[in-house]
């Protein structure tokens, strides 16, 4: 059997509506919850409308944190992911709760896209399900989105967020806890414009079974059947039968059902409200429950990377294919930038980083595909911004971040570079590009080294290489400018 750094993952899921701990333990290719941990925190609930996170919220996520973060001593980081999912995508002063959020736990969290998110949920509902070849529906109805996905197995094949959630739709259309016929009315109008959007992509002929996960659909499920408005699935009829009798009862706190725990109880109207707009606007008659969600996903996505079966590697394959990027010149930048960042870095050299680099110097010039002027710029902001599946929001920064440093004038990146591994990670790739620019095989300088020096670096070239290459002796000259004119020192020591 293939031998693994860790048998035992872990992740933590910052939801909007809850926070969830999960620890596993691999035992023949399957994970098995070890230990799990719930706190419903309701982080959405404390976005105000101005998107700042209001500071009783922040203090109550906090605490929650500081106790998964005792459970998580003594545990390596390659044993944990931690991923922030819509609230943490929007609030504007989430940069300054996930740095208090990241000292208690002990671990960096990462921010994920919505698609991202989507992939993630399908990996993990997929791995509770038969392994059959039907296409799914699976829909994640959250605390502040809601992802769908059509998949077949344990492949994702489309994948949408929007920003529909059972907490902030319940803030938004029952306020005061009020249930009548208005607000249910227009919870459900607003939910279906939204969806119908998304509606081309997910008719009812593109899939063959529609699956609900996390939880709202396992909540509606519960209730449904066992208060007999259903037998197994969820359904229409069982659902409007549902809002039928919350409508009787009138208000939030009169609504005690068998099945509903007392922490859904409040964000009950919104999650109703959207899955009766998803099946009415795409035509689903039932819908069954799976009980794997986005922090399995985070798991089985873990486990990958631990097997070198890393999504990120293969959507970094994927974009060289996308924007034809030219094999042989990447190739060459890579190997040299590599070799340089091992170089400058020496015993702190970190695996992470590295990853980073590696990819950064083979999608450095997808850019090309737009214009030639200013590519640079071009392919920073496709890594920033576009869908990259298995990259976290600050590990797409950290590559546009390394691209955009790659040439041209450095000031447009000195406001947002304050790592030092960042730098040397953007050094070793502007000069392998610098060696390489005749975009052919060259003889390198037998003593070509870099070494952390000062206020920056140390490039050593050979005195005589530089007198037979006068062009990129000029070009390394000129390079010793650049970092002269933001403040940094890059020192040329012939041999």
């Amino acid at each position: 059997m293939e031998s693994l750094p860790y048998d035992v993952l872990a992740t933590v899921d910052l939801g909007s509506n809850s926070f969830r701990l999960q620890i596993s333990r691999l035992v023949d290719d399957q994970l098995y919850t070890l230990d799990a941990l719930k706190d419903t925190v309701r982080l959405g609930a404390g976005l105000g409308s101005d998107k700042v996170l209001d500071t009783d919220t922040q203090e109550r996520a906090l605490a929650c944190l500081a106790r998964f973060g005792e459970r998580l001593r003594g545990f390596a980081p390659g044993q944990v992911r931690v991923v922030g999912t819509n609230t943490l995508r929007v609030a504007k002063n989430a940069p300054a709760f996930i740095e208090r959020a990241e000292a208690l736990l002990g671990f960096p969290i990462e921010i994920i896209a919505g698609r991202e998110e989507a992939r993630l949920i399908y990996l993990g509902a997929a791995h509770s399900l038969p392994a059959t070849r039907e296409r799914r529906l699976v829909v994640d109805i959250g605390g502040g989105s809601t992802e769908f996905i059509i998949g077949s197995q344990y492949r994702a094949l489309v994948t949408e967020s929007l920003p529909l959630g059972c907490v902030s739709f319940s803030l938004r259309f029952f306020p005061d806890g009020k249930l009548g016929k208005s607000q249910f009315r227009d919870a459900t109008l607003a939910a279906r414009n939204e969806i119908q959007r998304i509606r081309q992509s997910f008719r009812p002929e593109e899939w063959q079974l529609a699956v609900g996960t996390s939880g709202t659909a396992r909540s509606l499920r519960d209730i449904l059947e066992i208060n007999d408005y259903t037998s197994a699935d969820i359904t229409l009829e069982g659902m409007t039968q549902l809002r039928q009798e919350m409508l009787r009862r009138g208000h939030v706190k009169n609504v005690v059902l068998n099945g509903l725990k007392a922490d859904r109880a409040p964000v009950l109207p919104g999650g109703l409200a959207i899955m009766i707009g998803i099946f009415e606007e795409l035509g689903v008659s039932k819908m069954t429950v799976a009980e794997g969600a986005l922090r399995d996903g985070v798991l089985y996505d873990l486990l990958g990377r631990q097997r070198e079966h890393d999504m990120r590697e293969t959507t970094v394959s994927q974009f060289c294919r996308r924007y034809h990027v030219d094999a042989e010149q990447t190739k060459r930048v890579t190997w040299l930038a590599e070799s340089l960042f091992r170089k400058v870095c020496g015993e702190d050299l970190d695996q992470d980083w590295l990853k980073l680099l590696i990819w950064g110097a083979r999608l450095h010039e997808i850019g090309l595909s737009i214009a030639h002027t200013a590519y640079h710029k071009h392919s920073a902001y496709i890594l920033q911004y576009a869908d990259m599946p298995g990259f976290s929001k600050r590990e797409q920064n950290s590559l546009g971040q390394i691209v955009l440093g790659h040439r041209g004038d450095m000031g447009k990146i000195l406001p947002y570079v304050d790592d030092q591994t960042l730098w040397r990670a953007i050094v070793s790739l502007r000069i392998a590009v610098l060696f390489y620019r005749s975009r052919n095989e060259v003889a390198l300088p037998p003593a070509l080294d870099l070494k952390p020096h000062a206020r920056g670096f140390a490039l050593t070239v050979d005195s005589g290489w530089l007198g037979a290459n006068p062009l990129t002796a000029s070009a390394i000259r000129q390079e010793v400018s650049q970092w002269k004119n933001i403040g940094y020192l890059l020192e040329l020591q012939q041999v």
